[in-house]
């Protein structure tokens, strides 16, 4: 630290007095740790406030395990104000030191609520992903707090990134995913090998300076490996010529016409991925997304039908650069249409717990759309805990109201409309902001806790993980002059 403040601040005119504050900074560890702790109270301080003041909240969990082997559960939750406004923020770190049973998230998460006072009353939703301890019919956490009286009615949802990553397994392609992997390990596995390999790139003016690893746990990888192999492929097939291995199947019409489309394929589905992932995603976003890459899907076979390749690039450079490929494409069409139609009806099959929200979503976004009228209520009566005589009223009222229907399409609607007028269609309005549809928080936060307690720091404890994750992950800006109004500075001498 000295050496880097007389460095900047050497030639300043307040030089000597900047250098002598910053030399009174105590940076010891128990120093470090006291000062993340403190911040870490005052966000929760503030989220505690909050939690107080909101109208409704959802949770979203998942579980994980850290560089010492103990499984922790994280845990996000999103608040909805009396005004309409969102927050998504980090709720808790929980470990769990033996067992990840359904039961044993299921005592640590009651037990944090009740000791924290947290409102069961107001929870809305809990999104999870779909292991049996989360999802267990009898013995699943989600099951448990249904059984509990202190909790009330609540909706569950499968992560929607979880199910579209399931979907994607759909394809199979195993004839090409292995040998591909297979290559690509084989490349990368020692050091020499793999150098040589990057530098045949370089020489070759490649596009890419080397290949990706493929991993099962991340969802991106299987899209970018094919991507960047397929982009590589004269390169590779040099590399291992030069070795004397065998480059036959890399030569195969067949094989190349299936890596191609397995690799247009999943680019879309990586596209629909990230267009899932990230933070302050709304509900209706998401189903929106899933719903329009299901008719993607009926679009991209009836062009592939019609010998239409505009949204198979990769199939069509190859037909366009291989004089056999147009005969071996005839002979596999049916197969690719046989597999498009597996996957739209993968797609169909799952996402059933988004199915039954999606009138209420639907009706929320545009309440003036001609609905019926006994259907949407009951909707949003099972949906929400309202009544639904009262709904049906509300919906009647509103849509007669000419002065809501002035503001029409308008992104702020709700702040708009009288929340004791229409006290049921209001709440729902609130708890449809307040949804999670995903657990990517927790994943995110995931990546966090990786690095912040990683293998150079595997002692520390679960108290100062916790407080750490707070601190890196918190949307709360500490409270910093209020912290330096309780702390005296006790400079080293």
């Amino acid at each position: 630290m000295t050496v880097i403040t007389n460095t900047l601040f050497k030639d300043h005119k307040n030089g000597n007095e900047i250098m002598s504050s910053v030399s009174d900074v105590q940076l010891g560890a128990n120093t470090i740790a006291r000062r993340v702790s403190a911040m870490s109270a005052n966000v929760t301080e503030q989220l505690e406030k909050d939690l107080g003041s909101c109208k409704w909240f959802s949770i979203q969990c998942d579980e994980s395990v850290d560089s010492s082997s103990t499984a922790q559960l994280m845990v996000f939750i999103r608040m909805v104000f009396s005004d309409l406004s969102v927050k998504e923020e980090f709720l808790t770190l929980l470990p769990l030191k033996t067992t990840t049973r359904g039961v044993d998230i299921y005592n640590a998460v009651k037990k944090y609520f009740t000791e924290k006072n947290v409102p069961f009353e107001k929870l809305v939703s809990v999104t999870t992903d779909g292991a049996p301890a989360m999802t267990g019919q009898h013995a699943g956490f989600v099951a448990l707090c249904r059984g509990d009286p202190d909790f009330p009615k609540f909706l569950h949802y499968h992560c929607i990134i979880h199910q579209q990553a399931l979907c994607a397994k759909v394809m199979g392609f195993d004839h090409v995913m292995s040998p591909v992997v297979k290559i690509i390990n084989s490349i990368r596995s020692k050091a020499k090998q793999h150098r040589s390999f990057k530098v045949l790139l370089e020489e070759l003016s490649a596009e890419y300076g080397d290949l990706l690893l493929h991993t099962e746990i991340r969802w991106l990888s299987r899209g970018r490996i094919l991507q960047r192999f397929l982009s590589l492929l004269s390169e590779i097939k040099v590399f291992m010529e030069s070795r004397g291995e065998d480059t036959a199947m890399l030569q195969d019409t067949e094989w190349l016409l299936d890596l191609a489309f397995l690799t247009d394929i999943t680019v879309k589905q990586n596209n629909l991925n990230c267009e899932l992932q990230g933070k302050n995603k709304t509900i209706s976003e998401m189903i929106s997304a899933v719903n329009a890459f299901k008719a993607k899907i009926s679009l991209f076979s009836t062009y592939l039908q019609r010998n239409k390749l505009h949204h198979f690039p990769s199939m069509q450079s190859m037909l366009s650069n291989n004089d056999s490929a147009s005969e071996v494409f005839d002979r596999a069409k049916h197969n690719y249409f046989e597999l498009l139609k597996r996957l739209e009806q993968e797609f169909e099959d799952r996402f059933n717990d988004f199915d039954s929200l999606e009138p209420c979503v639907s009706f929320i976004a545009n309440p003036f759309m001609q609905v019926d009228i006994l259907h949407i209520s009951e909707k949003l009566s099972d949906a929400f805990n309202l009544v639904s005589s009262e709904v049906e009223m509300e919906i009647l009222t509103l849509q007669s109201d000419i002065n809501l229907k002035a503001h029409q399409g308008a992104t702020e609607f709700w702040k708009l409309v009288d929340p004791e007028k229409y006290v049921n269609i209001s709440t729902a309005a609130m708890k449809v902001a307040c949804l999670f549809g995903s657990t990517y928080l927790c994943e995110s936060a995931f990546s966090d806790m990786n690095f912040i307690k990683n293998k150079h720091r595997t002692r520390l404890t679960d108290g100062h993980l916790e407080d750490s994750i707070r601190v890196t992950v918190s949307g709360y800006t500490p409270d910093y002059r209020a912290l330096v109004d309780v702390m005296q500075c006790q400079a080293s001498h």
